[in-house]
């Protein structure tokens, strides 16, 4: 499967459903060396049948083939709702690529990949899915549904956000994870893409916001999305380079080997210390390094997605 498609960054993710159809396909692929390894065999037309349900709906042909039991699905049932939210401030478009292929995406086109993927499963399972992206305003909204022209409306907001910049914009995450809490009524599947750059007192009140969700009863899942071998390795040659901080504009002159180690091990002691906090509320944390592919992405899906039943 060739994904190295080249992406124009003025275009923004023209093919952006396309991709994530061929991410999917190749997930699936590879589910049958999973424990997930069955739940794929009718993936759009069947879903695991839970006890106390009515058999009336039950695959007998499928049970024979799988000895698991599925009841069938139609076209108006809908089990699960799920919203998804952006991060668009100005570090997730870190870093600045002149055009995209599938091995070379920075955090929002990663970000937006993610969701594309995550929404193309949500819409073979007949799910609704909501849409929030948010920069230093509260730049879009919409609410769970689940029809194709609801999908490609989503589809072009997530491009869109791919090659708009943000620069020098600041941005106060939870502030706006409160007001989506306050829209979210039925109980909803949500995932957060952010790189979870705050200041040490936005931290504080970012996870305020995350247990506002909770309380809602909704299940949270934070995808913590970073360049690892940059923002957390920090591999650069050792030249005289200019960090800037994308952010606030603030910059240091400096060789990247002379705090190389510093560096390192204040990010994994921050990242750590995320790692406890979402434990400690009962938030799904998943790394998502966009060095790597999509599969801890759609794998924490398939996991949440079974609670619902």
């Amino acid at each position: 499967m060739n994904l190295s498609r080249e992406l124009n960054k003025t275009e923004g993710f023209k093919n952006l459903e396309l991709l994530a159809k061929q991410v999917v396909e190749g997930f699936i692929a590879g589910m049958h060396k999973s424990p997930f390894h069955g739940f794929s065999a009718e993936f759009a037309e069947h879903k695991i049948y839970n006890q106390g349900e009515s058999t009336r709906h039950i695959d007998w042909k499928l049970f024979a083939k799988t000895e698991k039991l599925y009841t069938k699905r139609y076209d108006d049932e809908t089990n699960l709702r799920c919203h998804i939210i952006l991060d668009n401030s100005s570090s997730m478009h870190y870093p600045e690529l002149s055009a995209f292929s599938i091995d070379n995406l920075n955090k929002i086109a990663f970000s937006a990949l993610g969701a594309a993927s995550l929404m193309q499963i949500l819409k073979k399972q007949r799910d609704a899915v909501g849409l929030s992206i948010y920069s230093d305003s509260y730049d879009y909204y919409a609410p769970e549904k689940g029809s194709e022209r609801h999908h490609q409306m989503l589809l072009n907001h997530l491009s869109q956000a791919v090659r708009s910049r943000h620069h020098s914009k600041q941005t106060e995450t939870y502030k706006y994870l409160h007001e989506i809490a306050e829209k979210i009524h039925r109980r909803s599947l949500i995932f957060l893409f952010t790189d979870m750059f705050q200041t040490s007192e936005n931290n504080i009140k970012l996870f305020e916001a995350l247990r506002h969700l909770k309380y809602n009863k909704h299940e949270v899942v934070l995808f913590h999305v970073f360049d690892k071998e940059k923002e957390l390795e920090f591999n650069f040659d050792n030249t005289p380079k200019r960090f800037v901080d994308v952010e606030t504009g603030e910059h240091m002159n400096l060789y990247a080997d002379s705090i190389k180690e510093n560096y390192s091990k204040a990010v994994e002691d921050y990242f750590a210390a995320l790692r406890l906090k979402c434990a400690q509320y009962k938030i799904k944390y998943v790394e998502a390094n966009i060095n790597e592919n999509f599969n801890n992405i759609l794998t924490a899906y398939m996991i949440e997605r079974q609670k619902f039943g």
